[in-house]
Parts: structure tokens; C-alpha cells; sequence
């Protein structure tokens, strides 16, 4: 169940919103971005692929050097939260991996319905779910109830799924992407290559039985998302190869996202939530 008490506590987050984001974005706001708009912000010296028409012959007639306008252009921010929905995120040991990234999302739709900048949510697994792009406070109530009664399964097919995102998205975006991501770097690499031009955050979503392993003996684990039954003996020497692997794993995450110019946080879902939104925007 996902509980929405938070978000009366991410009030306190207007003021950090305007400046964090807007100063970037804006929804009836003028842009900071540079593109074909009405009102000519200044020139710069023309480089190989510019376009041709924004080139200022005037100047050119005076000096014979090429320079090129560049214009202020009005956007609306659309804020884009991703969330997995595969069957890993059905796990949790208090609190449900899903339920804890859903409301990640639903948060961030939040601020920015309070900003009156446009948001919307998807989800992913197997295949990509979308919700329409809205301003409406209602709206955000049916997401939240969408939600709350989705069946997780199935496996991440991230990369197709991020293929298919790409092509909804118009303007430049803030998109959150929520996942467990454990699954391959490669799959992983190959899904935030589709997003260079967009402001892109990977929020991490794991269990903290899932970091610290805190099982010793026999046991019988089983694969959430295949179904796959393993015997195995939870040994300490185990536990610290399975330590060591994850991260790995997550080190490799940071690289790649850094790589590609993403932010990337590992939270694990005992974390308050509303730390959480501090560290991703403040």
C-alpha cells in the first residue's frame, strides 16, 4: 500500500523545486534553454553543423566572420517519473520494494503539479505502461490508485522499454527512472543512451536484507522474476562473495551513469523518504 502522508512533507520542497529545477525548465516561466524561440538572446561564433539560417548576414556583411543567433525559447517542463514494475520489486522484507519506488514517483509528479509544470508516470517490466501528461491534482489520484492494485510481473526489459519512452518524449526532460537495476550493465548502459539530450536520474531502489545479506544456514531462494528454485547453504564466506558482487555491480552502475552524464543514488527503503528527495535536489 502505497501511503501518501509524505507528501504534505514535500511542501517544504516548493522553494528547493523553483530554483533546482525551473531555474532550468519552466511550465508558464521563460526557459533558459537556447533554441528557435521569438526573442533573440545573443550570437556566438559559427561552428561546423550549425544551422545555416540562424546565421546573422548582417554581421557577416560588416566583418566577414560568421556568427549565429541564438534565441530564448519557451518550454513547459514535462517531469517524467519511470518506475519497474517487474516481479523483483514484489520483494520486501517490511517494505515492499514497489511500493517504496512508486512513491518515489508519484512524488516527484507531485512537486511539479504544485510548480504547475506538466508530469507523467510509466511503468515498466516486460513492456511499457503510460499515463497521460496532466496538471490535475485528480490525475495523480488515479495514478496512486493504478498503483496500488498493479500486479508486478514478469522481467525488466529495460532497453525496449526505454526505446519505447524515448519516442513519447518531445522537449527536453527531468526523468527519474526507479529501479532495483539488477540486471545487466549492458541493458542498463544501452537504456539511458536513449535519453543524451534529457536531464536523466537513476534512483536505486534495494531491500536491506538485499545489501546485507542477513541470512546464515540452508535455505531455499527463490528467483522472483523466473521462478527458479536454488538449495544453498548461507555460509559467511558467501555472504561477504555475495557483498563484494553487489557492489561491483552498483560501482558499475555509478560508472556507466556518470559516463552518460546521469545522476545515479543507491537508497535502500528503510531511508525516509523525504531524505531521499533532499539528496536527489538539493
Amino acid at each position: 500500500m502505497i501511503d501518501l502522508s509524505i507528501l504534505k512533507e514535500l511542501e517544504k520542497f516548493d522553494l528547493v523545486i523553483k530554483r533546482k529545477i525551473t531555474s532550468k525548465y519552466s511550465g508558464d516561466r521563460k526557459s533558459n534553454f537556447l533554441g528557435r524561440g521569438t526573442v533573440m538572446s545573443d550570437h556566438r561564433i559559427y561552428s561546423p553543423g550549425d544551422d545555416f539560417r540562424s546565421i546573422d548576414w548582417k554581421i557577416f556583411a560588416r566583418t566577414d566572420d560568421l556568427y549565429v543567433k541564438r534565441y530564448d525559447e519557451d518550454r513547459s517542463l514535462v517531469v517524467n517519473a519511470v518506475v519497474d514494475s517487474s516481479k523483483s520489486m514484489d520483494y520486501g522484507a517490511k517494505t515492499r520494494k514497489f511500493d517504496y519506488a512508486a512513491l518515489l514517483g508519484i512524488g516527484f509528479c507531485y512537486l511539479a503539479m504544485k510548480n504547475n509544470e506538466k508530469f507523467r508516470i510509466a511503468t515498466f517490466g516486460d513492456d511499457l505502461t503510460l499515463f497521460p501528461t496532466s496538471l490535475k491534482g485528480s490525475q495523480l489520484g488515479s495514478m496512486v490508485d493504478h498503483l496500488d492494485g498493479l500486479q508486478l510481473s514478469g522481467s525488466s526489459n529495460f532497453e525496449g522499454s526505454m526505446v519505447r519512452y524515448r519516442r513519447t518524449i518531445g522537449s527536453r526532460s527531468f526523468i527519474v527512472i526507479i529501479s532495483d537495476f539488477l540486471f545487466d550493465v549492458k541493458e542498463f548502459r544501452n537504456g539511458i543512451m536513449q535519453f543524451p539530450q534529457h536531464d536523466v536520474h537513476l534512483i536505486q531502489v534495494l531491500d536491506p536484507s538485499e545489501v546485507h545479506l542477513d541470512l546464515e544456514g540452508d535455505f531455499f531462494l527463490r528467483d522472483m522474476e523466473s521462478g527458479d528454485q536454488l538449495r544453498t547453504s548461507v555460509t559467511p564466506r558467501l555472504k561477504s562473495h555475495y557483498q563484494d558482487r553487489l557492489q561491483e555491480h552498483i560501482h558499475l552502475l555509478q560508472d556507466t551513469a556518470k559516463e552518460l552524464k546521469a545522476r545515479f543514488w543507491t537508497v535502500t527503503t528503510d531511508k525516509p523518504i523525504f531524505d531521499v528527495f533532499w539528496d536527489v535536489l538539493r
